[in-house]
């Protein structure tokens, strides 16, 4: 990404940097998608620190906006750990659902995926795809089913089958918000008739920019967000909406997709990101 690389080095060594550079760094940081607030916190820190500290003081900058909470996926004590993946169509929802079960499968976990978005056929006949390519399980019901009933079978199936983690694709667009966030909550609901829920995760597209920050902001007020999965982080200077998004919300990123490849998809590692952007 090299948000920062750039202006560091041109400030090192020098007494001083000039108005321009500042706006040079605002602009970039702006256009990074940080936010006017972290933006304008960044450059605040940079400005008081002496040329050779400048560096430092970005750094800590950026990690004081990233979530204190963990980034493990939490696991159920007993049966099945069930993750929801939720967020608007086009964000890489049903692919994040597919890698994430494949990630887990890497770690010899027994997996079944759910294909609940059942008003986008696509997107069913997509997890079934992947579902071939990964030799994993997918539940799924006939076209238009109820969301909430695929949910049901899912979890049932689930427990009767002794696997490790469900992982559940539910629906990303309905007629208006609150239907959307409505059919969510059923979905939880008639799941947890079976087993208990233990990660909802948004997906959010890197490249939407600000969109994917007041994306976060519905769905946080709607649903009870455990952590975020962040798409299309593909070596774009745009990825600097995760911190924005953190520091708003403070969920968590716990998954960066990365490709199209069901490897390219990793845990969320904040070090690693922060020196990516320098």
């Amino acid at each position: 990404m090299g948000l920062f690389g750039k202006f560091i080095s041109k400030i090192k060594g020098t007494a001083h940097a000039s108005e321009s550079d500042w706006d040079e760094l605002e602009v970039a940081l702006l256009a990074a998608d940080l936010g006017p607030r972290l933006a304008a916190q960044v450059i605040t820190a940079a400005k008081s620190a002496k040329a050779e500290n400048a560096e430092a003081a970005i750094i800590d900058t950026l990690r004081s906006a990233l979530s204190k909470k963990s980034r493990a996926l939490v696991k159920s004590e007993s049966g099945a750990t069930v993750i929801l993946i939720v967020g608007v169509n086009g964000t890489g929802k049903t692919t994040s659902a597919a890698k994430l079960a494949a990630s887990l499968v890497g770690e010899d976990a027994r997996v079944l995926l759910a294909a609940a978005d059942t008003f986008r056929a696509a997107a069913v006949d997509q997890l079934q795809t992947w579902g071939e390519r990964l030799d994993i399980d997918v539940i799924h019901g006939l076209p238009n089913a109820d969301p909430a009933s695929v949910s049901f079978d899912a979890a049932q199936q689930a427990s009767a089958r002794g696997v490790d983690y469900l992982v559940i694709d539910t629906a990303g667009r309905l007629h208006n918000k609150n239907d959307l966030m409505a059919e969510l909550g059923k979905v939880r609901r008639v799941i947890e008739k079976v087993l208990p829920v233990q990660e909802v995760l948004l997906v959010v597209d890197a490249t939407t920019g600000q969109n994917g920050l007041t994306q976060a902001q519905v769905f946080a007020e709607s649903v009870p967000l455990t952590g975020l999965i962040l798409t299309k982080i593909d070596g774009s200077a745009r990825g600097g909406i995760a911190l924005a998004i953190e520091q708003a919300l403070d969920i968590p990123i716990k998954f960066m997709g990365t490709g199209e490849l069901a490897s390219d998809f990793a845990p969320f590692e904040p070090e690693i990101y922060i020196q990516g952007l320098l």
